[in-house]
């Protein structure tokens, strides 16, 4: 007689795994929505403003959404959240490893521009650190859709890798793609943390790069 083999994937009934995973995500969305509560309610402020509050923004809204990105990778797999569930966490956490990058590279910047005639003047601004936020945030967004154009990540059901049971897994469609968008992750969060340690003998008043260095850590 034929016997029915068990399905198995990260149900949201009866696994432990998935139930600490959300959890972990919900105390995390609370503690960043808290944070940024706090720099929404102190936004006009100096302390805010000169750290680029807009910047700020952007960074909490990002983490957040990245912390939010795991709900994708719970539950029966679809192809709508095979698809979403890389590139949504790839975006998002570029975005956020982005602003860490402009917030570091305008410390040292604004250090280098005190100086009597000094070049770097003229890049001290909002501008800069919004422009670089936006073109490596776009490198990243480009490479997603190449990827979903290209071979979109479907729902596949491997039936060897444990005997009896069958696991409904996203099959990521193109490896090299994948590896692709974890690099590129990679490399920006190496860039800050890179400069961010370069910095970090800055005076006090400067001091931002080494809470930065510690973060990349």
């Amino acid at each position: 007689m034929c016997i029915e083999k068990q399905t198995e994937f990260l149900s949201y009934r009866n696994d432990s795994l998935t139930l600490v995973f959300i959890v972990l995500s919900m105390v995390l969305i609370l503690i960043t929505t808290l944070i940024l509560g706090i720099f929404i309610s102190f936004r006009d402020t100096p302390v805010v403003r000169a750290h680029n509050h807009t910047l700020s923004f952007i960074l909490l809204v990002s983490i957040k959404l990245s912390f939010l990105s795991v709900f994708l990778f719970l539950g029966r797999p679809v192809d709508i959240t095979c698809m979403l569930r890389q590139t949504s966490f790839g975006i998002t956490f570029s975005i956020a490893v982005s602003c860490v990058l402009a917030k570091t590279l305008m410390v040292s910047i604004a250090f280098k521009a005190t100086k009597p005639g000094s070049p770097w003047r003229k890049w001290v601004g909002v501008k800069l650190a919004n422009g670089l936020v936006f073109i490596c945030s776009l490198i990243q967004f480009l490479i997603s859709v190449i990827w979903l154009v290209i071979a979109p990540p479907y729902v596949e059901k491997n039936f060897h890798f444990e005997p009896g049971k069958i696991i409904i897994q996203c099959n990521e469609g193109s490896v090299v793609a994948f590896y692709i968008v974890l690099s590129y992750m990679g490399l920006l969060a190496s860039v800050s943390f890179i400069v961010a340690f370069l910095a970090r003998s800055l005076p006090d008043s400067f001091n931002e790069a080494k809470y930065i260095t510690f973060s990349m850590l």
